[in-house]
């Protein structure tokens, strides 16, 4: 049967200094490589072993794959990098220290742009300091000026159906090593998650979960690796 393992990258240098990431691109923190290392290791120790892996365009989720495929001893398996597997864009937020938009702009309004499904960050200035439309790795994209979890989601799960579902389907262990927003994106396909619900799902850092799936690639079961 196929098998989904679901990773959200180790903590990030910018999670560690409490500021918005999005698709700002970030190193992992000493603790964020730990957990990357403790990842792996878990996926050897309960005979985890993926098959096939994807990531996105983004270093923090690059190299938490890179470090548990290594720990796995899976680094030689297939892997496939794609934008649409980015954190959610966090728009004109990019780079602002949390706690002192909560001061600027007050709770409430931040806890909208945090957690509401459809409402996006102001747009980010073009040409300003976290643009990202001349990045090389874009080349092509039209990169967004602020994305909602629905914008979101309107992005990952093409992308899932198109080129990992038939991954799946031919019966591989997929590992996906990702962002908390894009795998919401993945959770509340895959376990019927309502619109309201899913805002407030929290992903930890770092722990494997895996999905159960049948020939149809509908989920039977859902777990944290370490609970098991």
């Amino acid at each position: 049967m196929p098998r989904l393992i679901l990773i959200r990258h180790g903590q990030s240098e910018w999670n560690l200094a409490n500021r918005f990431t999005g698709w700002w691109d970030v190193g992992l923190t000493d603790k964020g490589i730990a957990e990357a290392q403790a990842a792996g290791r878990l996926l050897a120790e309960k005979g985890m072993l993926p098959t096939v892996a994807f990531t996105s365009y983004q270093t923090r989720a690059i190299k938490t794959l890179c470090l548990a495929l290594e720990q796995c001893d899976r680094l030689w398996i297939p892997e496939h990098k794609d934008w649409r597997l980015n954190e959610r864009h966090y728009g004109g937020l990019t780079g602002l220290d949390k706690q002192q938009t909560r001061d600027r702009h007050g709770d409430e309004q931040v806890h909208i742009w945090r957690r509401s499904f459809d409402t996006p960050p102001p747009p980010l200035e073009k040409g300003s300091e976290f643009d990202l439309s001349s990045d090389p790795r874009y080349a092509g994209v039209e990169v967004p000026d602020s994305e909602s979890l629905k914008d979101t989601i309107a992005r990952v799960l093409p992308y899932y159906r198109d080129a990992i579902e038939s991954v799946l389907r031919q019966g591989e262990t997929v590992i996906i090593s990702a962002h908390g927003n894009s795998l919401r994106a993945l959770v509340k396909h895959l376990s019927g998650i309502s619109d309201d619900e899913i805002t407030g799902l929290e992903i930890p850092t770092g722990q494997p979960i895996v999905y159960e799936l049948d020939d149809d690639l509908a989920a039977t079961d859902r777990y944290y690796l370490s609970e098991r």
